[in-house]
């Protein structure tokens, strides 16, 4: 019982850690306590701060617009000068009550925003709304009588100085917090300093009483050991007890401890060692040479070989990164499937794995005096987050001893944290440069299109200020590297909106261009005929850069739809030479296209996305090429010539299709870089050849949806080969993979001959379709006089363009800037024979006024033609669902407008 109630050694340690914990804690609670309240201080600064003088900028920025958007209307009488006058009147409250409940905690700073308010009023009262009101009711006297006293500056003036005045109180307070929240850091530290000082205070007080207490343990057990070392021999460096008591257990523990203290010091530095060695490689196979180099030595082993982890994570292999006295591939193979063998099997049940005795010839180690075969084998996985991502096999003569085997245990525990962070930081470093490029070519593009439109200036200006935010934030993308794959989602997004926003502003310009190039009047000079020629034609090399940048987008975005059906391979022949080989003899090129007799005629995939990517690369051939040749083959895949491709189209081809120039030729350095958005060969700013640098891009991303695969083989200056490796696919082959939605249709083949008529019927149809299309306007002159049609569309541009267009062929056109207002003309009973309907309108759009005509009877079989800049698949589904008689996407081809409404009056 008094044994159970002493007070021991291990009683005193617990006390002791205790007390010291008890300390920390306190310490921890307390400072806890204080970083907490800096933190909220420190995030009201930053975010109660920045959003008021946010909120007043924009209120300035409102009051600016107001001003310039009343003197552009009483200038020019324009009604567009008003928009920026109704946005500034309308959100300059918004952003006042949103500023009036930031300062809620301020009264004068309350009153200050009363005083602002008011002089805003008061000068909407007396200077904006009632000289807009006159300039609409034409009494430009008054106007000019008002201006001339103007006493609407004096009034803005004082707006501009009561919004400094209240921006500099508020700078006057962020600095008092500041101030604030300085004295508070040096009391906290001050806190810390003594919390430091208690708990060291503690710490050594406990130290040494716990230290006496473990002295005279200590000296009662070093005199048992004298009497000992008396009586017996001595020199032996661990304590040796003869009697049965606790001096005994304590002896042979501390012999123990000692021992395993040794063992695991080696062990925790030479993995501390193998770890530190290894921090500053960034590049893996240099980081598996080392790693793989160090740990033999350090286990005794004789040989070894390391495999990590393919790219491809979905195939499950492992590659060979590393080998260590290993004579080749009869020794060590190049891959292995996770399962197969011993390094394929521990990558599954990530385990070590150990090979006792191994037989004869299982493995030979060599050397120029002779050989012997190792006959203990240690197979261990590397494991990242629950992942393995590399195999560590060893081999030896002699057997792997037990701290040996606890050293690769512990190595491999942690090694792939290493692994993983230099294949984190390769991937963000790629990444980085693809963003760093496309924001060159935005920025490029931004400054191109300032040049061409004086009136964006202010908005360009601010976009170079974005821009260079955007400059500064890049410096924070390594420490944000999980935030980029949200990163590229928000760019293909981007890049979608933007297409469908450039789509509206383009339609007019299109059409007005064409109407111009026309002459139809006779009133324009040759020279200002060429001038709209060229307009027009750089408005359709802006719609297919964003057809090109749709495309893309749509791939990564994952929304690309894929339609497997059957793809005739005898029409593709006929098909490129129509459309290549007048482009190849205009540049005065020989243009040829060779099909073996061996391919299938019939294959299955999308055939539309087949030719588009054909068709991108004969384009880039024909015009990356001043004179030679261009050559399109079409041959059966070759295991032996195409060992290369075989691995990634894994179940082989079923066509090969080379395009081959004699062009220009890209350098070996840029074989990869071709394949980048917005990147070509002829990569300087002032290209020679010109295009957006996007079609290789879709190329690639489409042959990956098709499962295919393009290789590249050029020399600079001697032409280049462009290899399309194209499967034939069935439901089984893509049924679970990929992003795009996948569709399939069944249908029966036919004969080669009928293959090959239809491909020529289909190329005679073309022929027909681009004859229709070019024929002039003069065609429907008089074929629809007194006809009426109603526009529908809020965009005054694609109003004016498409009343110019219909009204010169006769049309009666009338005109509503919403779906409620053309309700409201056709309940007047404004007879119309046909409704052009816009779908992206405010107050009601297109959908919603196309259901409420259709709810009418007398409207039951009235022609409504839905006019739309999206171009996504579903957008025509959902015009005829809201009862629409049919769909044209913007930019409107008025060819094609007329054919539609000819179709519809007839009908």
């Amino acid at each position: 019982m008094q044994s159970r109630l002493r007070f021991g050694i291990r009683a005193k340690i617990l006390t002791g850690y205790l007390a010291i914990i008890l300390c920390l804690l306190a310490s921890i609670v307390v400072l806890g306590d204080r970083l907490n309240t800096q933190q909220e201080e420190v995030s009201f600064i930053t975010v109660h701060d920045f959003s008021i003088q946010d909120l007043t900028n924009r209120i300035e920025k409102a009051m600016l617009d107001m001003e310039t958007g009343q003197r552009g209307f009483v200038i020019t009488g324009k009604p567009s000068y008003l928009v920026p006058y109704d946005d500034g009147h309308a959100g300059w409250e918004r952003d006042y009550h949103e500023l009036y409940d930031l300062t809620k905690d301020d009264p004068a700073q309350q009153r200050r925003l009363d005083s602002i308010a008011a002089s805003i009023r008061k000068w909407i009262e007396t200077a904006g709304d009632p000289i807009v009101a006159l300039k609409k009711e034409g009494r430009d006297d008054q106007v000019a009588l008002f201006f001339q006293r103007d006493a609407g500056k004096a009034l803005f003036d004082e707006v501009r100085k009561k919004l400094e005045d209240f921006r500099l109180v508020e700078r006057q307070l962020s600095e008092a917090r500041i101030a604030q929240l300085e004295e508070q850091s040096r009391t906290l530290r001050l806190v810390l300093l003594l919390a430091i000082g208690l708990t060291v205070c503690v710490a050594v007080t406990i130290g040494l009483y716990i230290a006496g207490s473990i002295t005279r343990t200590i000296r009662d057990v070093k005199e048992a050991i004298e009497e000992i070392a008396v009586s017996s021999s001595a020199g032996r460096r661990r304590i040796v007890v003869d009697t049965r008591d606790e001096i005994r257990d304590l002896g042979e523990a501390t012999n123990r401890l000692l021992e395993s203290k040794e063992r695991e010091a080696w062990l925790q530095t030479t993995q501390t060692e193998i770890v530190s060695a290894h921090q500053g490689i960034t590049d893996m196979e240099r980081l598996g040479h080392s790693f793989l180099g160090m740990m033999v030595r350090q286990m005794g082993a004789d040989c070894g070989v390391l495999y990590y982890r393919s790219d491809d994570r979905k195939r499950r292999r492992l590659e060979r990164l590393a080998a260590f006295a290993v004579s080749g591939e009869a020794d060590a193979a190049a891959s292995y499937r996770f399962g197969e063998g011993l390094v394929g099997q521990c990558a599954v049940e990530q385990r070590v794995l150990e090979l006792k005795e191994a037989p004869p010839s299982y493995l030979r180690i060599a050397s120029a005096l002779g050989g012997a075969d190792p006959q203990h084998v240690l197979v261990a996985p590397i494991v990242f987050e629950g992942e393995t991502v590399a195999v560590l096999e060893l081999a030896a003569f002699r057997p792997f001893a037990d701290t040996e085997r606890a050293l690769l245990c512990k190595v491999v525990q942690t090694f792939g944290t290493t692994m993983n962070s230099v294949e984190s930081r390769d991937r963000i470093e790629r990444l980085l440069r693809e963003s760093q490029t496309m924001m060159e070519e935005l920025q490029t593009q931004q400054e191109e299109l300032r040049a061409t439109n004086e009136q964006l200036e202010d908005r360009t200006r601010f976009a170079e200020e974005k821009s260079r935010e955007l400059s500064r934030t890049q410096v924070e993308l390594e420490n944000y590297a999980s935030e980029l794959k949200r990163s590229s989602q928000y760019k293909s997004e981007f890049l979608a909106n933007m297409s469908h926003e450039l789509r509206t502003p383009l339609n007019s310009m299109l059409i007005l261009s064409q109407m111009l190039a026309e002459n139809a009047h006779g009133t324009l000079l040759p020279e200002e005929q060429d001038y709209a020629r060229v307009i027009h034609e750089a408005g359709g090399d802006l719609l297919l850069l964003i057809n090109d940048i749709l495309d893309l987008s749509k791939v990564e975005a994952g929304k690309l739809d894929i339609h497997i059906d059957e793809v005739d391979t005898t029409e593709l022949p006929f098909v490129m030479e129509h459309h290549f080989r007048p482009l190849a003899e205009k540049k005065g090129l020989a243009f040829s296209v060779e099909r073996d007799p061996a391919i299938p005629d019939i294959i299955y995939s999308d055939g539309l996305r087949v030719h588009q990517i054909i068709k991108n690369l004969l384009s880039n051939a024909i015009k990356f090429t001043e004179q030679g040749t261009v050559r399109l083959t079409l041959r059966p895949f070759d295991p032996v010539l195409d060992e290369a491709a075989a691995r990634h189209v894994p179940g082989g081809a079923a066509i090969v299709v080379a395009v081959s120039d004699t062009g220009i030729g890209i350098p070996a350095p840029m074989h990869e870089a071709v394949f980048d958005p917005f990147r070509q060969a002829d990569g300087t700013t002032n290209r020679k050849y010109g295009g957006t640098g996007l079609g290789l891009s879709i190329s690639r991303e489409l042959s990956k949806l098709l499962r295919g695969h393009i290789t590249l083989d050029s020399v600079e200056g001697s032409g280049s080969t462009f290899t399309l490796f194209l499967p034939s696919l069935t439901e089984g082959a893509v049924g679970g993979a990929g992003m795009a939605n996948v569709a399939f249709r069944h249908m029966s083949g036919v004969g080669g001959d009928a293959k090959q008529a239809r491909g020529e019927r289909r190329v005679s149809e073309a022929e027909a379709a681009a004859a229709a299309a070019e024929r002039p306007m003069e065609a429907a002159r008089g074929q629809f006089a007194g006809r009426s049609v109603l526009i529908v569309d809020d965009d005054v541009r694609n109003v004016f363009a498409l009343t110019s267009a219909l009204e010169k062929i006769g049309f009666t056109v009338i005109a509503a800037h919403d779906g409620q207002e053309s309700l409201e003309l056709l309940r007047r009973e404004t007879y119309v024979d046909l409704v052009l309907m816009d779908i992206m309108m405010p107050v009601m759009d297109g959908y919603e006024a196309m259901r409420a005509i259709r709810s009418q009877p007398r409207y039951a079989r009235l022609p409504i033609i839905a006019l739309t800049a999206k171009a996504m698949k579903q957008d025509r589904e959902q015009c005829l669902a809201a009862g629409a008689s049919d769909y044209i996407s913007k930019p409107i081809d008025i060819a094609q407008l007329l054919s539609l409404i000819q179709v519809w009056l007839v009908k």
